[in-house]
């Protein structure tokens, strides 16, 4: 497959909800910023190759054999990434474009062997699951920090946006996974939150709420 190809799969399945759900052309040019129309070609090749199912109005969705190439891309991207966090002391919100390179090379010895060195890691370091070489995913109950009531506490797991301004946000402000995070108080007038973390107090938007995910125990 070409770069372009895998890129166009691993859209499809996080745009379709792991590969299970149809998207429309225009939400995958959105995507990839690209027209429509080159979509469309794009749509038509990965369908010879029989890795996507597509019906005119009703949008394309991975077939099996997608699914799988498309958790083989994911696993690959964030392996790489917590080898860059983990072993090269890149940041977290430094890692997402150079895994985005790393995650095309195709040698399966590498990445096994990428595996067992980085002691075959479940999550990478924004709390996404890594798929297995078999394709399973580690399943976890989460919700979203603004989802929480007053006074009840939550383990920050993960980031809905993982987008470099906002991941440097959180380290400004000290928040990272594992962090236990109470909610405090919530302002009626813009949903911002007064949260306890590492014994301080602090007022997040409503916007950085909707994008921190939490385990409540």
């Amino acid at each position: 497959m070409t770069h372009s190809e895998e890129d166009y799969i691993k859209a499809i399945y996080h745009l379709g909800t792991s590969g299970n759900e149809r998207v429309a052309t225009n939400a995958i040019a959105e995507q990839m910023e690209t027209k429509p129309s080159s979509v469309t070609d794009m749509i038509r090749k990965l369908s010879e190759k029989e890795y996507v199912s597509y019906k005119k109005y009703q949008g394309v969705s991975l077939t099996e054999s997608g699914i799988g190439k498309a958790l083989s891309i994911v696993r690959k991207h964030r392996l790489w990434e917590v080898f860059l966090v983990d072993k090269l002391d890149f940041s977290w919100d430094e890692v997402h474009e150079i895994a985005e390179q790393l995650e095309h090379i195709k040698s399966e010895k590498l990445i096994d062997s990428l595996d067992k060195h980085l002691g075959f890691p479940k999550f990478d370091p924004h709390g996404d699951p890594i798929p297995s070489k078999s394709g399973v995913l580690t399943k976890t109950t989460k919700m979203l920090l603004n989802e929480l009531k007053v006074n009840q506490s939550g383990i920050c797991v993960g980031v809905k946006d993982s987008s470099a301004p906002f991941l440097k946000f959180l380290d400004k402000h000290g928040i990272a996974l594992g962090d236990k995070i109470t909610v405090l108080d919530k302002e009626d007038f813009d949903g911002s939150l007064h949260i306890n973390i590492n014994d301080k107090s602090i007022l997040i938007s409503h916007q950085i709420g909707s994008n921190l995910y939490v385990r409540c125990d």
